[in-house]
C-alpha cells in the first residue's frame, strides 16, 4: 500500500548503528494524549527541535544525547539486525469487512499505542460502520495508529482514508505507561535499510528506538516492559 513519497524526505539505516535521517525532515516530540479512563485518544504536540538538514537518530537506545546518535551502540554492541518483513503492508494485511468501511489489519506492526481500544475497538467499530457515530471513531482511532498496523478503508471508492501528514519526524510520548515510545515516521518518508532494501513507502511508520525489538527496524512495544526513557 504505496503512500505517495516526498523526494527527499529519506531514513537511512545504518548497520547497528544509527537512523540516518536526510531531506531536511521536522522533527519534533508527539505525545499520548489520555482521557480520564487512561485510554489513548488523542495526539498531543510537543516540542520541536531545530531544523537541520540531516540527522542521526539513536535506535540502540543507549546514547546519552538522545534522540540522537553519540555512537554508544559500538561500545555496547548493539545488534540492529533487521528482522521484519518486507513484504507490502497489503500481502500481510488481514482484511475485516463492514457495511460501510473495511479494517486491515497487520498485528505485527502493532507499537501499543493503543488507539484501538475506546469507543468498543476498532475491531467491532468496522462492523457497524454505518452508524455515523461509529464511523467517525473507526476513522479517527485508525488514523491515530502510529504505526500503520490499522487502516480504514472506504467501501464505496475503496481508497485508504488516512490523515494528512507533512513529511516528519516525531519522538513519541506515553506518559500513561511511565515510558517514551518509538520513532514515528509520517507522510510518505522513504526508509531505506541498511542492505539498501527500500521499504514500502507508508503514511505512518513507527521506528524501534530502545533497542529490544524483535521486529526491528519496527517497533514491537518492547519500550513499554523495558521501561525505556529518552531522558535517562
Amino acid at each position: 500500500m504505496d503512500s505517495e513519497h516526498t523526494p527527499g524526505a529519506q531514513v537511512r539505516i545504518s548497520r547497528n548503528g544509527p537512523y540516518l535521517v536526510a531531506g531536511q525532515l521536522p522533527l519534533r516530540k508527539q505525545t499520548i494524549g489520555t482521557n480520564s479512563e487512561g485510554e489513548s485518544v488523542e495526539w498531543v504536540a510537543g516540542a520541536s527541535y531545530p531544523d537541520q538538514a540531516q540527522y542521526a537518530l539513536c535506535r540502540c537506545g543507549h546514547s546519552r544525547h538522545k534522540p540522537f546518535c553519540d555512537g554508544t551502540h559500538a561500545q555496547v554492541g548493539f545488534d540492529g539486525t533487521e528482522t521484519a518483513s518486507r513484504r507490502p503492508y497489503l500481502e500481510q494485511a488481514r482484511r475485516i469487512p463492514g457495511p460501510a468501511m473495511s479494517l486491515t489489519d497487520v498485528e505485527a506492526l502493532c507499537a501499543s499505542a493503543r488507539f484501538c481500544d475506546p469507543h468498543g475497538k476498532v475491531w467491532q467499530q468496522v462492523r457497524e460502520s454505518q452508524a455515523p457515530a461509529a464511523r467517525a471513531h473507526f476513522v479517527r482511532q485508525c488514523g491515530d495508529c502510529p504505526s500503520g498496523r490499522l487502516v480504514a478503508w472506504d467501501n464505496a471508492t475503496g481508497q485508504p482514508v488516512e490523515p494528512q501528514y507533512a513529511p516528519s519526524v516525531v519522538l513519541i510520548q506515553d506518559p500513561a505507561m511511565a515510558c517514551s515510545g518509538p520513532i514515528g515516521l509520517r507522510g510518505g518518508v522513504q526508509l531505506v535499510g541498511a542492505d539498501g532494501f527500500a521499504y514500502e513507502v507508508r503514511n505512518r511508520m513507527a521506528l524501534c528506538r530502545c533497542g529490544a525489538s524483535k521486529n526491528k527496524p519496527f517497533c514491537d512495544g518492547s519500550h513499554i516492559s523495558t521501561g525505556f526513557s529518552d531522558e535517562r
